[in-house]
């Protein structure tokens, strides 16, 4: 029974914005008197014929915001509901990981594989909850992220806004910190052997400081 569990055991966590997504359903209908399904039967009948048009109408003339008016303008296309229930986002995660390393960027996975590895042996309460573009990691918020920036170079982002020492060349400035941003600086990586005894040291400097 253990060793069957440990195989169907997934690498990712459920995002928040999964929860987000069902509370803002269930509250729809009283907040704005209609249900989801409700305004997906309206923008077919009433609004524009294409997704970006239908965003825009749904945020000028029914006050939606920028993440609702994309959620049912998407919804309406036909698309989307990787965020209704958390059996559908994880196993979006594994496609959205899988797309992100696909073509000119497979070779970039081992890096991806290491980094993840790393990240997840931090502590276990360390989540990955992949999105379209990158994998971030939380503890008590995000305090990093893998991404493929390039076809031939992964960016492993790093939340230091509290650290006070002084930060070695490698350590790249994102300009975060001015943005309000969790992640303000990055490490390039173009193979597994730049995953050294530095890189590991900043990567758990990055986990204790979201402690």
């Amino acid at each position: 029974m253990g060793k069957a569990a440990a195989k169907t055991e997934s690498l990712y966590s459920v995002s928040s914005g999964v929860a987000m997504f069902q509370n803002w359903v269930a509250g729809l209908k009283s907040k704005t008197g209609r249900s989801l399904e409700e305004w997906l039967a309206l923008v077919k009948k009433e609004g524009p014929k294409d997704e970006k048009s239908r965003r825009d109408w749904l945020r000028k003339k029914h006050k939606f915001n920028r993440y609702h008016s994309g959620w049912i303008a998407e919804r309406a296309e036909g698309k989307g509901g990787n965020h209704d229930n958390p059996q559908s986002y994880l196993r979006a995660a594994v496609q959205y990981v899988e797309e992100q390393y696909s073509g000119a960027k497979q070779n970039l996975r081992p890096i991806y594989d290491h980094l993840l590895a790393l990240g997840r042996s931090l502590g276990t309460d360390v989540k990955a909850c992949p999105c379209k573009t990158i994998v971030p990691l939380y503890r008590q918020h995000v305090f990093a992220q893998i991404k493929p920036s390039t076809n031939s170079r992964v960016d492993l982002g790093l939340s230091l806004t509290h650290y006070k020492g002084k930060l070695p060349k490698r350590i790249i400035d994102t300009g975060g910190a001015a943005k309000k941003d969790r992640i303000t600086h990055r490490i390039e990586l173009k193979n597994v052997s730049e995953i050294d005894a530095e890189v590991k040291s900043w990567f758990k400097t990055a986990y204790d400081l979201d402690a």
